[in-house]
């Protein structure tokens, strides 16, 4: 006998043990039953099974771990029962597995890397009304043919990794009714086939990125009874109300106007109708705004000045890290985690530990030269320094890659709203960036100069920053700026320094990127960014 088919009866009792005995069934179909009791260990010693169907009975117990060996099996369907307990990690041995089914149980637990690690998984993957919990594994992106992900109506937490993104087959994804928290990754772009996406009923925040305009298999997109803000875009599938639900989030406004939703605030729509103020008005705005700022920087010195600074060592902790926790942070350095690259390596995007905090590591490329004269540097200035306008770093990591070789690493808090390069200069790959009103280009000039101020007055050693521009300029979350990549710095005494200020000419030299004259000229970048205010903001 190769193949037991009983399902679809009112067959009632347990499953004997003596099923064991079938050692060349193929097929075990036992579904939409009365069957109770536990699944007998002793079916893992059906080798041969390609095909096992018990849903829809009252089976209880855990998933026996002998489902581990059925390493033939091709789909396991197991749903609407009382099965309790954790996932077992042995299934991670099935691995000709394409399809599984555990929804409508009461399974508990966080899901099992060794069951993302099954890269034949590529019809179902259901695990949706359990009681599963912690957050979901970058691992996830293991299953790059897996067509339907449901993880609905559980306890998981976290945020959506990034690493769904190269799911590149999939084309029903559903984790609604969980506590998925943060933003809608950007990353998911990269799912062309999607046809379904339901992520309601959680706490997600921020804006609803206008890539998904873009998905054009998109059939339904469910973002209801979130925390999303911000305008609603209007084409592709936002363009019809019976593709799209977006209730109970109270801070969204425009889309079509069948979706009800209230205006969004004006961006500065009017217009002047004198030419003549268009040209004087923003001059002498910017004049302002020029005397405003050198009058701020120069009260902020002479204030900093009447107080005693204090010299002393403080000592500061950082968390020791691995390289194979960075790897792991990253998806192995994965390129679709890169978020930008220099003279002297490359910085990913990863979720570090436990905490799952979002960070930026900066990996040195010891090939290049200079690249380890760089990172001591930058390690040497980012020690002491203290300024909520410097880049924060967290640690650093100095050991050996997987292949043995040398591995250097800085790790820093993750900006949110990256470099000032990319907002004053946008990309291809960053179109959805709104433009830069004039207080906040205001508002980073005066940050910028006051980091520099510090690095060059108030930090014992003073120092140069050696290649200040925008795209060493990081912008967090509330656009406060950030001046990162120290990997040019100088360090020297007070009286080189007032030397340096005082003369046309010092042993400095010139050092940075072509275009921005480092130390001290900061000045070429607020003139920079004051420069694009006035050919680019519409201030009427």
């Amino acid at each position: 006998m190769i193949e037991f088919r009983i399902g679809g009866n009112q067959i009632f009792g347990i499953i004997p043990s003596g099923i064991r005995n079938l050692v060349n069934l193929i097929a075990l179909g036992m579904q939409s039953n009365q069957l109770h009791g536990t699944i007998p260990d002793v079916i893992g010693e059906l080798k041969n099974l390609q095909g096992l169907f018990l849903y829809k009975n009252v089976l209880q117990g855990s998933i026996p771990s002998g489902v581990g060996n059925l390493t033939k099996l091709a789909k396991l369907v197991m749903s609407y029962n009382s099965l309790q307990g954790n996932i077992p990690s042995s299934l991670g041995n099935c691995q000709n597995l394409i399809g599984f089914n555990a929804s409508h149980n009461k399974l508990t637990g966080a899901l099992p890397q060794q069951l993302l690690s099954i890269t034949t998984l590529s019809v179902y993957l259901d695990l949706s009304n359990n009681n599963l919990n912690g957050s979901l594994p970058l691992q996830i992106g293991n299953l790059k043919n897996l067509v339907k992900l449901i993880i609905s109506s559980n306890q998981f937490s976290g945020v959506i990794p990034v690493t769904l993104s190269t799911c590149v087959s999939l084309e029903y994804l559903d984790i609604s009714s969980n506590s998925f928290h943060g933003v809608i990754p950007h990353s998911l772009g990269f799912l062309k086939s999607i046809k379904v996406l339901n992520f309601s009923s959680n706490n997600l925040s921020g804006q609803i990125p206008e890539f998904l305009e873009n998905l054009s298999f998109l059939e339904f997109l469910n973002f209801s009874h979130n925390d999303l803000e911000g305008e609603v875009p209007t084409k592709g599938v936002f363009s019809s109300k019976t593709k799209l639900s977006l209730q109970g989030n109270v801070k969204l406004c425009g889309g079509t106007d069948e979706l009800h939703l209230p205006t969004c605030p004006s961006k500065g729509s009017r217009k002047p109708k004198i030419t003549l103020l268009k040209v004087l008005i923003p001059v002498a705005v910017l004049c302002m705004v020029l005397s405003s700022c050198l009058t701020i920087v120069y009260a902020r010195r002479r204030r900093s000045a009447r107080k005693s600074v204090d010299t002393s060592p403080r000592e500061k902790q950082f968390p020791t890290v691995s390289y194979a926790e960075l790897s792991k942070a990253t998806s192995e350095f994965a390129s679709s985690n890169m978020i930008g690259q220099g003279s002297f390596g490359s910085v990913y995007k990863g979720i570090l530990g436990e905490d799952e905090m979002i960070v930026a590591v900066k990996v040195i490329n010891l090939k290049q030269k200079g690249a380890f004269k760089s990172f001591m540097a930058e390690c040497k200035a980012l020690r002491n320094i203290r300024h909520r306008n410097l880049i924060k770093i967290i640690t650093i990591c100095s050991s050996i890659d997987s292949k043995g070789a040398d591995f250097k690493a800085l790790v820093f808090e993750c900006m949110k709203n990256g470099s000032l390069e990319d907002w004053l200069h946008q990309s291809n790959d960053h179109l959805e960036v709104c433009k830069l009103t004039l207080i906040q280009r205001v508002n980073i000039a005066i940050d910028v100069a006051s980091a520099i101020e510090y690095l060059h007055h108030h930090c014992q050693p003073p120092m140069v920053h050696g290649d200040l521009k925008p795209s060493n300029v990081l912008l967090d979350h509330d656009m406060v700026s950030h001046v990162g990549d120290f990997g040019l710095a100088k360090f020297l005494s007070s009286h080189q320094l007032d030397t340096a200020s005082k003369t046309s000419s010092s042993s400095i030299g010139i050092k940075g990127t072509v275009g921005y004259v480092a130390p001290g000229k900061f000045f070429m970048l607020y003139t920079h960014i004051l420069s694009f205010s006035y050919m680019n903001v519409n201030l009427f």
